[in-house]
């Protein structure tokens, strides 16, 4: 049973938008118009690399509508750059569902996996075909194709920057298994510590000076960008562990902030997503403080009028991504009821076997 044919959850879907109430995240959201190109570049991008291997897949997948993310993500985004930014978003929640079944309770081999991956960062300009990954692995195939035509171009200073925060985001799946493993009661800061790499988004803002024709130099990647880089992680893990927290209870994952309050406290569900919902919204007027003082800090170091505004629009990349999130959210069909019965019971994602071990195939269609 595909998304688009599932029942489509009306409950559910009230109590999503119940949630958002809780939330305030005052950004205008906006979407790019080339949003029907990006979808349809990416769904013949994944068939090529045979991610999705046969038209019910597809169809599952186009339920998620994830490149409506990078829309609202990177609202002036055309052509090219919205296609890789769909491309590579796909990659992200395909490699993601990996890891719902067996293999994400099997740190080494979680572990061993990652490093295949991580190697490719750091493999020449023009890599031989198969001299560091297996030729039959897809993930692989897909994330070497997203790094060079992200890399293309790019100044040396952003592609270490990007690289060093890709690498720490595929490390972070060792510390989610093994959390797996052992039931977290470890605080909520430090809990963000791991999960701040996990989630993903600072490769995503990397994307943002991509995709903006900028790099920022690495001075101002410090002081109040470096605290609002991490608010707007913070802001989406909240907004995220909100709305995916029924999808996680039912696959079993405790990757998950509010699952760590019920885990470790004696809120009920309605109190622990009240909870985070006051702690995302607290750091979006943090976020909204420290924004007010960057004109100040752009004045100490004399800064000319065009990195003036490339700031200003690093800035709204930032509000865009944590908007985005939160529209894109209430959109897809991965956080309904739908998406919950998706991985029930045992239940995987069809692509959830690339890796391509006989235990970590789904038991069936999702």
């Amino acid at each position: 049973m595909s998304d688009t044919t599932a029942p489509s959850g009306p409950i559910q879907r009230d109590i999503l938008a119940e949630r958002t109430t809780l939330l305030s995240i005052p950004f205008p959201g906006r979407s790019s118009p080339h949003t029907d190109r990006a979808r349809r570049h990416t769904l013949q991008w994944l068939r090529d690399l045979a991610i999705l291997r046969f038209d019910r897949d597809v169809e599952e997948y186009d339920a998620l509508r994830l490149e409506r993310l990078m829309a609202f993500f990177y609202p002036r985004a055309t052509g090219p750059d919205l296609d890789l930014a769909a491309d590579f978003n796909a990659w992200f929640f395909i490699f993601d569902d990996q890891f719902d079944g067996p293999l994400g309770r099997r740190p080494d081999d979680v572990e061993r996996e990652v490093d295949t991956l991580v190697s490719i960062l750091y493999e020449p300009p023009s890599p031989v075909r198969g001299t560091a990954n297996p030729p039959g692995n897809p993930l692989a195939h897909g994330f070497r194709d997203i790094w060079l035509r992200s890399a293309a171009g790019t100044p040396t200073v952003w592609q270490h920057r990007f690289r060093d925060h890709w690498r720490d985001y595929l490390r972070a799946y060792h510390w989610e298994a093994l959390n797996r493993t052992r039931r977290p009661t470890m605080t909520l800061e430090a809990f963000l510590r791991g999960r701040r790499d996990s989630i993903g988004v600072q490769p995503c803002l990397d994307f943002a000076e991509r995709c903006g024709g900028y790099t920022l130099p690495d001075m101002l990647h410090s002081g109040p960008l470096a605290e609002m880089r991490e608010i707007t992680g913070d802001v989406v893990i909240f907004v995220n562990d909100i709305m995916s927290v029924d999808k996680e209870l039912a696959a079993g994952d405790v990757n998950n902030s509010v699952i760590l309050l019920l885990d470790t406290s004696d809120h009920t569900l309605d109190g622990a997503v009240e909870l985070i919902a006051r702690a995302a919204n607290a750091r979006v007027q943090r976020f909204q403080m420290l924004a007010a003082r960057l004109p100040a800090v752009l004045d100490e170091y004399d800064a000319a009028p065009a990195l003036r505004e490339q700031v200003e629009d690093y800035v709204r990349a930032m509000r865009h991504v944590m908007r985005g999130n939160l529209d894109w959210s209430l959109e897809t069909a991965r956080y309904r009821a739908s998406g919950v019965a998706a991985v029930s019971g045992g239940r995987q994602r069809p692509w959830s076997d690339l890796f391509g071990t006989d235990d970590t195939r789904p038991g069936g269609f999702g």
